[in-house]
């Protein structure tokens, strides 16, 4: 889903209209006209992205939560195994993917004020369940049913990006983007330095505390949301250029890329705490230190995006890839000799390149579609349009490439024990996503003849 914003002509010389608001929604918005948006426009952008951002964090948190509670369970007794508690990890990571279009379509219907109220309520329910579950003695499928209930938090992603976006004008909506999505992607890094330390507060493990904890806090961003954020009129569905983008092959050559760079973030941000505890079990104490994995892949997505814009998405990308395959092999010699330093230490390098990997591709996406128009004389308006539906689909594919991931290890270690046939798959994965980038975005201009390449415009 993306949308449009109608732009009056030639607003850099006009007098910039004040934005009309009726009931949190603003009629007029000229974020491209500079008068405007130095006036009064900045001001209310930052302050929408500022409530988003922290909604979107809380969001990350809830979707988190499962896989942080899951390493603790057999402490209060819940007997699951392996492959029962890597399904539990795994059934939030497919609800969010799969709810990411629809959320994105939610936006223009609902507006960016009602909706992210309404999102960051939503979450409410999954933490009363989870706390329900813990101190009941709930079944395995209830378990399951709260987990898929968390996949809510991971589907707003979609959803405030799109929003954000309309706010800012092009020449900022960089780094608007990335502080939104470093944002989110720090709550997942929070959620599993925090929660372990919440849990253990008193005496014994309080698994309820893990649902509890973020309840307040998602009443008072859902408040904050309301009554500080508004709605744009402007931002109305555009069907042709969905559908446009559903043709292009291209979008899935940026889906697959994508899924390599944050299905890898977001899968290994799951399953990283019980890969520790079931691969390395006497090192379990050191479960907690899974935050930082996330918490460095967050803040090296804007360096991947800014190292992008001084070098090109493309070449970053592909670095990013190399640098991947060699953390997967590094990994699985950590595996192999039982060394848990060097599996520990590869999997945060792996963290660091999925980062900047994902700053990167975002980065890239709008410039393979404008040189793209380029190339074919198409209107350029149009492609940037398609490069915002694509930008929705992507990160719904890439978020379904975390399920594949966790799919991958709960595989191998269901049936051999051991994560060593599941690296060996990453490393191979990772080595079509550098043959893919190579082949479509960075050979000579004149490599392919019967179709536009896209190498010499610095994707």
């Amino acid at each position: 889903m993306t949308a449009v914003l109608t732009e009056p002509a030639d607003q850099a010389n006009e007098q910039p209209s004040p934005p009309r608001k009726r009931r949190g929604w603003i009629d007029v918005w000229e974020p491209e006209n500079p008068t405007f948006w130095q006036r009064t426009g900045r001001r209310i952008a930052w302050r929408n992205l500022g409530v988003g951002v922290v909604a979107e964090h809380l969001a990350f948190n809830v979707w988190l939560l499962m896989s942080v509670v899951v390493v603790s369970l057999g402490d209060v007794g819940f007997a699951f195994t392996t492959s029962e508690k890597f399904l539990l990890v795994i059934v939030p990571n497919l609800v969010g993917a799969l709810l990411r279009v629809p959320y994105t379509f939610a936006l223009p219907i609902f507006g960016g004020r009602a909706w992210t109220t309404l999102a960051t309520s939503a979450l409410l329910v999954p933490c009363a369940m989870l706390a329900y579950a813990v101190t009941s003695g709930a079944p395995y499928w209830f378990f399951l049913v709260t987990s898929a209930v968390m996949g809510l938090g991971g589907a707003t992603f979609s959803s405030s990006m799109a929003n954000m976006s309309f706010f800012f004008p092009d020449r900022e909506k960089g780094l608007a983007l990335g502080l939104n999505a470093a944002g989110g992607n720090i709550g997942a890094a929070v959620a599993q330095l925090v929660v372990p330390l919440v849990i253990t507060l008193g005496t014994g493990i309080n698994l309820a505390y893990a649902a509890l904890l973020w309840m307040p806090l998602i009443i008072v961003s859902a408040a904050c949301a309301w009554r500080f954020m508004d709605s744009l009129t402007c931002a109305k569905p555009d069907g042709s250029s969905y559908r446009a983008a559903l043709r292009t092959k291209h979008t899935w050559i940026a889906s697959l890329l994508y899924v390599g760079a944050f299905g890898s973030f977001i899968g290994f941000s799951f399953a990283f705490p019980l890969l520790i505890g079931t691969s390395f079990a006497e090192y379990d104490h050191f479960v907690w230190l899974a935050f930082l994995g996330a918490l460095i892949s967050a803040l090296c997505r804007p360096v991947g995006g800014w190292l992008a814009d001084r070098s090109s998405g493309a070449r970053v990308s592909l670095l990013a890839f190399a640098g991947m395959a060699a953390g997967a092999t590094s990994a699985l010699v950590g595996v192999t000799d039982h060394d848990f330093a060097l599996f520990f230490c590869s999997f945060i390098a792996l963290f660091v390149l999925t980062g900047i990997g994902n700053g990167a591709i975002y980065r890239m996406i709008p410039s393979i579609f404008t040189a793209r128009a380029r190339e074919l004389g198409d209107d350029v308006t149009a492609a940037k349009r398609q490069a915002g539906a694509v930008v929705g689909l992507t990160g719904a594919v890439g978020a379904i490439g975390g399920v594949a991931v966790n799919l991958v290890f709960r595989f191998a270690l269901s049936n051999g024990g051991s994560l060593v046939p599941a690296l060996a798959v990453f490393i191979g994965f990772y080595g079509v996503c550098i043959t893919v980038t190579w082949w479509f975005y960075l050979r000579s201009r004149f490599a392919i003849e019967r179709a536009p390449n896209l190498a010499y415009a610095s994707v």
